[in-house]
């Protein structure tokens, strides 16, 4: 098995990612924004938006400090390479891509392979992930971590596709070390929608992580006036 890099602590801290699959990449800012105003601070972007390569350096760079700005959908070593250049702060894939694994950690940079078999998640892990992405999770529940624990009791796991707000604190508490959430939390920001209301929504499952007693996560005190 290889040398596993850890899961970050700011990661476990903070364990909410933010998947946002934007119209395009010059949208992704504002809404990045929001989300950092309401305490999430993971921010994964996918190759799914044309271009988003190509913006990725910019977002860094003016995110800095406040936020780990990730590449998601990546599906082979030339995406991970250039998206390691850009300064992509860990890689997600959909899809168990060893070669994609390898070219993270090669680099010292985490990645968290998607799977859903104990076939394709344990080998992910064996490879020497901080973590793998169960996907997706929404059609079986948390039990099936249950499940996986038996066999790999020290297997780290981030669920991912359709998961709630609400289910986000069901999988934390099932033995997630994070959660990916994506429409559920974003909805109607890359449509119009308000971004106060997005920041909001944030806010509020970053409190209820914290009240759980999962992480130690910052959020703002005083919400922006939006219903959810």
């Amino acid at each position: 098995m290889s040398n596993r890099l850890p899961v970050p602590s700011a990661l476990r801290n903070q364990p909410v990612i933010a998947v946002l699959r934007a119209p395009a990449p010059t949208e992704y800012a504002p809404v990045i924004d929001a989300l950092l105003a309401g305490g999430v601070t993971h921010i994964e972007v996918t190759l799914s938006t044309p271009g988003t390569l190509d913006y990725l350096a910019g977002l860094v760079e003016r995110c800095g400090s406040d936020a780990a700005i990730g590449v998601g959908t990546v599906t082979n070593p030339e995406e991970a390479e250039r998206a390691l250049a850009a300064g992509a702060a860990y890689l997600v894939t959909p899809t168990t891509e060893l070669s994609v694994v390898d070219v993270a950690l090669a680099a010292g940079v985490p990645v968290y392979p998607g799977g859903l078999t104990p076939t394709e998640l344990h080998s992910a892990w064996r490879r020497g992930a901080p973590a793998v992405k169960l996907f997706p999770a929404s059609r079986f529940g948390s039990g099936y971590l249950a499940d996986l624990r038996g066999p790999f009791p020290d297997l780290e796991v981030i669920p991912s596709g359709g998961v709630t707000t609400d289910e986000a604190l069901v999988w934390l508490a099932a033995g997630a070390c994070a959660v990916s959430v994506g429409g559920p939390l974003l909805r109607d920001a890359f449509d119009g929608g308000s971004l106060d209301a997005l920041t909001a929504r944030a806010t509020d499952l970053n409190r209820r992580i914290v009240d759980a007693g999962f992480g130690s996560a910052r959020f703002v005190q005083s919400e922006p006036e939006a219903a959810r």
